[in-house]
């Protein structure tokens, strides 16, 4: 186990008031499409998500971001020297929705953006790590802001299209901050990290719009997913990555307090619990109440396990994101 330069300081999580049960989602469906007969319950009985947060209709993803910061730097107050916007969403193509979010914080240090989907927290969190090891800067604030639910689509062609659109229907909007900060402790923070992709799944679920592909395609601007292609390319990458972390640091699952893994239906969590060898009890559920809230997911369950308990001061966590692209990445973190 490698000794840390850079630790947790602060954690801020702000989820809309505002919800959308699945049963009116699925209403909502039926009544726009009454042509396919859509089976009553579906989504629910698919993916256990009985409800998802929605933005407030003036908000944009910085302000998600920026509530979230708000909240992450009353736990961590100080000066900010790099700020890093983190999400698979964003305000515009251009400028980085960074310099957005810094300008409703009232910052004026560096920013950029990260993007890798689900896995845009995760990631920034190593660029934060390395940027802070090098001596670069000493505090980062990781904002993310998600705001799926404007691309969802209401009104469907065929069968197929709905298929093809129904990982769109359980995903959340919400808001997550996390701050980064040198460490004097090496056994605190940030112990090992390790990051794979296989590529080549690119294509099997994309929001197309926006890019020099699809620049102004209407029909672009939806979730466009193959989910049991997702699944399968999932499991293409097999349990090793994950064990390989635990053996390179000399850990058994014994030692760990916290498995904070992205979630996108709650059916899915048990044969990857049982695959890795994780017993229930050390995760946060949040894919049932919450729904799928992407790059804010992982922040969120680790938030929660501070608050009940479940990951006390100078508690190990294995943060293990999962994103389309594919990606996996994996951070074990001493709080």
């Amino acid at each position: 186990m490698r000794a840390a330069s850079a630790r947790i300081s602060g954690i801020g999580v702000y989820l809309p008031e505002k919800t959308r049960p699945t049963r009116e989602t699925e209403a909502r469906l039926r009544e726009s499409n009454p042509r396919l007969r859509l089976a009553t319950g579906l989504i629910d009985r698919m993916t256990g998500v009985t409800s998802v947060h929605v933005r407030p209709d003036d908000w944009q993803t910085s302000d998600l971001a920026a509530a979230a910061s708000t909240v992450a730097l009353e736990e961590s107050p100080g000066e900010i020297d790099l700020l890093l916007f983190a999400s698979a969403s964003q305000d515009l193509i251009e400028p980085a929705t960074s310099h957005i979010v810094a300008a409703k914080l009232g910052l004026t240090c560096p920013v950029m953006d990260i993007k890798n989907a689900c896995n845009s927290v995760i990631n920034a969190m190593q660029v934060a790590e390395a940027l802070i090891a090098t001596g670069q800067y000493r505090r980062v604030l990781i904002a993310s802001g998600e705001q799926p639910s404007h691309a969802v689509r209401w009104q469907l062609r065929d069968h197929e299209q709905f298929i093809r659109s129904f990982p769109g229907y359980t995903m959340s909007d919400g808001g997550a901050a996390v701050i980064i900060e040198k460490t004097d402790d090496p056994g605190r923070g940030i112990l090992d990290s390790s990051f794979h992709a296989v590529s080549r799944h690119w294509d099997i679920g994309t929001l197309p719009t926006g890019g020099s592909m699809n620049p102004r395609d209407p029909d672009g601007s939806y979730f466009d997913m193959d989910g049991a292609g997702l699944q399968r390319a999932f499991l293409e990458l097999g349990p090793e990555p994950v064990l390989e972390i635990l053996e390179r640091n000399g850990l058994g699952w014994d030692d760990i307090d916290l498995v904070a893994i992205h979630q996108v239906a709650a059916p899915y969590l048990p044969p990857i619990l049982d695959r890795l060898g994780v017993e229930a009890s050390k995760i946060v559920e949040t894919v049932a109440d919450h729904g799928n809230l992407a790059s804010v997911t992982l922040p969120l369950q680790v938030q929660r396990a501070r608050r009940d308990g479940l990951l006390p001061d100078g508690g190990l966590a294995l943060l293990i994101g999962l994103a389309g692209g594919i990606s996996l990445g994996l951070m074990l973190v001493r709080v």
